[in-house]
């Protein structure tokens, strides 16, 4: 056992987040912690390691193992270039060849070759050291660090660059490298598949699952978990519940136990029925009180059933179009697509050609760096066009999510920022809307700048509902969301009439929602039809 959770509860400004938590951390086990965003899984694992106290219960963490958690730039050290930070990580064992080296200097000094007896001792002292080095991967540091450096997503990159010089990305990437280099018997990932690109996530998919320590990860990657994961524990309603298996076997199993659980409450509710009712008519009667009263207390001595729960309050939303457009969507030829300008000026893809016909889903996959979202900023408008032409059909209509949600006015309320969209549209029925995305009563007075990702997402989403538009341009619409709201976005997008161009990271999402994948590199696109099991069975049979 490596860790042991025992009605473990936490409270923030007197409201209980968590309670009666339990959970178990097995050796080499991996297990995803899931649950709707502000449950309590980050909160759970700050506890697990450390960095936060609980208020109740106890944890029990093994004192002979190691544990890592991964948090946002953890314990990086911006002074450093990539290569130095990654070999921080194993600054002992660079101490002890810095020894071996002095060692070697003085057993080939003239000195110490005269002296029989200190040769002796420097050279048993050079052999221990050595067996030590070796059996620690000494040798083996250089080879480990490209390794995951390039499968993280640093392949063909400059490690003398500073770390203070990376993007808040490329920061999280490298915290991630760093943790895995460190080989904990625990490994704590806190959402570990974001920024990743999807060669860097089916890399971190592959080192897990061979991973001989044991994983707890918080993820809203429903792919990712279905790959990596033999155990589920979910948090709803502050309390944790134990699932055996992957993500996909956790919802049959939740379907079932939900169906039984009604079952077995309606079945007690009508034998309690049968049995008042007999109470009712016999316990005034001389002739029958005897069996009456026996009844009643069979009833007390029922162990009850609880009222099974509702559903947890979820997003509501649907998108629809004002009018159709062409069939013709978009014609996109010999297109180049660049950022910068002057001598900071780079070409991110080239020979673009494309077309959009209504009713296509397309997903935009490719690296990280490639031009994806730069390709969508060309397509609205806020990006120039380096070379080729743009053809719109007739009738198209553009609603366009940013996943940094950079057109969100921070100073704006919730309410002010719809408004300001819509402004002829009755206060009513933008409170309407708002509703239906999570925001009721005093939230919608709330600042767009202080809102969590997750919030913001909503705010943008209800915003792109509105706009009726007939082109839905989509830049990671799942970042953020939590499993809950990104099933009701899937069913929402699977519903709607329009066409569908949008970037994600999300392969559940896009096998869901696509039905073309278009794969962006440096020298153009390549495009198939179907989602993204079939991207993989197009791309495996051409190797």
């Amino acid at each position: 056992m490596l860790v042991q959770l025992n009605n473990v509860g936490k409270s923030f400004n007197g409201e209980i987040l968590i309670s009666n938590i339990n959970l178990k951390v097995e050796e080499s086990e991996k297990i995803g912690l899931i649950g709707v965003n502000g449950a309590g899984k980050s909160t759970l694992l700050k506890m697990i390691y450390g960095d936060l106290s609980h208020d109740e219960g106890e944890i029990i963490k093994s004192r002979e193992k190691t544990f890592a958690y991964l948090k946002q730039d953890s314990g990086l050290n911006l002074e450093n270039s990539i290569k130095e930070e990654m070999l921080s990580v194993f600054n002992e064992l660079l101490n002890v060849e810095r020894e071996l080296r002095e060692l070697e200097k003085l057993m080939s000094s003239q000195e110490i070759i005269e002296d029989y007896e200190k040769l002796e001792k420097i050279m048993k002292k050079y052999s221990s050291k050595t067996d030590y080095f070796v059996m620690q991967g000494g040798y083996e540091i250089e080879a480990k660090i490209n390794t995951i450096l390039n499968g993280i997503g640093f392949k063909n990159f400059d490690l003398n660059i500073k770390v203070s010089k990376l993007s808040g990305g490329q920061k999280t990437k490298l915290s991630l490298a760093k943790i895995l280099l460190n080989e904990p018997d625990l490994l704590m990932l806190d959402e570990p598949t974001n920024h990743l690109d999807l060669e860097a996530l089916n890399w971190l998919e592959g080192y897990l699952k061979s991973y001989k320590g044991a994983v707890l990860i918080v993820s809203h990657d429903r792919y990712f978990l279905d790959s990596t994961v033999s155990v589920i524990y979910e948090i709803e309603r502050g309390k944790s519940k134990r699932y055996t298996g992957n993500y996909s076997k956790y919802v049959s199993l939740k379907a079932e136990e939900k169906e039984l659980h009604i079952k077995n409450y309606e079945r007690q509710q009508e034998e309690i029925k049968r049995l008042q009712t007999f109470v009712d008519k016999n316990i005034v009667r001389a002739t029958s009180a005897k069996a009456a009263k026996s009844k009643r207390k069979a009833i007390e001595r029922m162990e009850k059933i609880d009222v099974p729960l509702g559903d947890l309050k979820k997003v509501n939303m649907n998108f629809e179009i004002k009018s159709k457009s062409y069939k013709e969507v978009l014609q996109f030829k010999e297109g180049i697509v660049s950022v910068g300008e002057g001598e900071n000026k780079k070409i991110l893809t080239e020979d673009l050609n494309f077309d959009l016909t209504r009713g296509d889903r397309v997903a935009l996959i490719g690296p990280n760096g490639v031009g994806k979202t730069s390709l969508l900023k060309v397509l609205i408008g806020d990006l120039q066009l380096e070379h080729g032409s743009i053809n719109w059909g007739k009738d198209v209509q553009i609603g366009y999510y940013d996943q940094e949600h950079e057109k969100l006015n921070p100073n704006n309320t919730i309410l002010e920022e719809v408004w300001d969209d819509f402004p002829t549209m009755k206060e009513s029925k933008i409170r309407g809307v708002l509703g239906r995305f999570l925001f009721s009563g005093e939230d919608i007075f709330k600042k767009i700048g202080d809102l969590s990702g997750g919030e913001k997402s909503r705010v943008a989403l209800s915003k792109l509902m509105l706009i009726e538009a007939n082109l839905l341009l989509l830049d990671e619409p799942t970042n953020h969301l939590d499993l809950q709201s990104k099933e009701v976005l899937e069913s929402a997008l699977k519903d709607y009439e329009g066409t569908i161009l949008f970037i994600s990271h999300d392969r559940y999402f896009i096998n869901k929602i696509g039905n073309k994948v278009m794969e962006l590199t440096k020298e153009g696109v390549k495009c198939i039809k179907g989602n993204y099991d079939d991207y993989l069975l197009e791309a495996s049979s051409k190797k």
